[in-house]
């Protein structure tokens, strides 16, 4: 009887041990940790509020924070669009769908670092590829990463790239669940491609959809290794995403207690976006 009490204890200890080590211990260190200064040398010391002070007196955090949101209005539509059309034509029996669809999707599984760097060379001002090809044609060159003004969207266009063939295997998925005799009583209506596309694709793969739009905002939010590698943050902070801002705090600075502070309030926001997206996904529902 012992041993039977005893037994699902064992076997769930496991699971509970790794919650506290790296779950449960973590989030509450950083939270006691927004309420001091701390270097990682030398011994914390309790400060209070003035780590929260600071953050809401923090100009370049709040840019940081709006960089970031300028990256998801660009990547996330731009995402979802590339996707569908893509899932679109390769849910169609073309020549070598398979061998497409491995090709698309194989970004996905390369190092985001490796694919940073080789598009960093392709946008660079000089020696890069599409710099190349513009003034063969006879155009002038572009800053891709050194204008301010069109630095994240360079980087939004390459991070979609990165990832966009794992979205359209999930458009795969919601495509080939939509039942082929609603289009073929569109068929028998005189309904052209477009009006089936938009008429029964589109309102049957919603659920599809919603989850794409959930999964490229968490995305969007942790952007990090893009502006890290091609720009630093620059030109003039235009690409310094909220978690390349944190980080700096912390492992540039040293000032892991306003780090902490920041990072509890940027997950705050990514709460608040993501329940905001829940509603109205029930809504729509």
């Amino acid at each position: 009887m012992k041993t039977r009490k005893i037994t699902p204890y064992l076997l769930v200890a496991p699971y509970i041990l790794h919650f506290v080590v790296f779950v449960a211990f973590p989030v509450i260190f950083s939270i006691v940790l927004t309420f001091h200064k701390w270097n990682i040398i030398s011994p914390m010391k309790f400060s209070g509020l003035d780590n929260y002070v600071r953050l809401f007196n923090d100009t370049l955090f709040l840019k940081s924070i709006m960089n970031t949101f300028v990256f998801l209005l660009i990547h996330i539509p731009l995402q979802i669009f590339v996707a569908l059309i893509l899932a679109e034509i390769l849910n169609q029996k073309i020549f070598m769908r398979g061998f497409f669809r491995a090709a698309f999707f194989m970004p996905v599984v390369v190092s985001g670092v490796v694919v940073t760097m080789l598009w960093q060379q392709m946008f660079a001002f000089d020696t890069g590829l599409l710099n190349r090809v513009l003034t063969t044609i006879g155009l002038d060159k572009v800053g891709w990463l050194v204008d301010p003004d069109i630095a994240m969207s360079s980087i939004a266009v390459m991070a979609t790239w990165k990832n966009v063939g794992l979205y359209v295997i999930l458009f795969l998925v919601g495509l080939q669940t939509v039942p082929p005799h609603y289009y073929e009583a569109a068929d028998l209506e005189g309904a052209n491609r477009f009006q089936k596309f938009f008429y029964i694709t589109l309102p049957m793969i919603k659920p599809t959809m919603f989850m794409v739009i959930i999964l490229s905002t968490i995305g969007g939010f942790s952007l990090f290794i893009e502006p890290y590698i091609m720009t630093g943050g620059g030109p003039l902070n235009s690409t310094i995403s909220a978690v390349l801002y944190i980080y700096k705090q912390g492992f540039f600075y040293y000032h892991m207690g306003y780090a902490s502070t920041l990072g509890l309030f940027f997950a705050l926001i990514i709460l608040l976006v993501i329940v905001i997206q829940k509603k109205f996904i029930e809504r729509e529902k």
